[in-house]
């Protein structure tokens, strides 16, 4: 079922109101869902590998105790965050403005304005320091997206809420 834009996120509690949260596809909802954004956002950082490493370490720390506690919704926010700080830093690591467009896509008004937007895709800049970032938050993704408590949990929340 598709992550539902349409909620008042800045209202909803998702801990308290787990039937309301929707996975979605990838990192849909990273930066809405409360109260997980704003415990594990402080953390999500990847300027260096250092940094990455720590950031993507205490991330999924969180997501296992997320688990250990039977919250999936917040261990899939944790596995977002995680497969955010993979995305982000390769973005960065192929463009060093962090854009990948000329335009940004999402602000033109027509679907062909759009399309045509998508293709204009600025050169890459190569950036191994963002690249090695990158590696070390899909490292932790994958981790987070294969466990096995966490496919499991995935699993109870799209058979109890997510049916259409």
């Amino acid at each position: 079922m598709a992550f539902d834009y349409t909620l008042d996120f800045k209202s909803i509690d998702f801990r308290s109101s787990p039937e309301l949260y929707r996975v979605g596809k990838g990192e849909q909802g990273v930066l809405l869902v409360e109260p997980y954004k704003s415990e594990i956002i402080p953390y999500w950082r990847f300027k260096t590998p250092e940094i990455a490493r720590e950031s993507s370490e205490k991330i999924y720390s969180m997501f296992l105790d997320y688990l250990h506690q039977d919250d999936f919704v917040g261990a899939d926010m944790a596995r977002k965050f995680l497969q955010m700080g993979y995305t982000r830093s390769r973005r960065y690591a192929n463009h060093k403005s962090g854009r990948k467009y000329n335009k940004n896509p999402q602000k033109e008004s027509s679907a062909e304005a759009q399309a045509k937007a998508r293709k204009d895709i600025l050169p890459n800049e190569v950036d191994p320091v963002k690249a090695e970032s990158a590696e070390i938050f899909k490292e932790k993704w994958i981790q987070a997206k294969t466990n096995e408590k966490y496919l499991q949990l995935l699993k109870k929340h799209q058979e109890m809420y997510e049916q259409d």
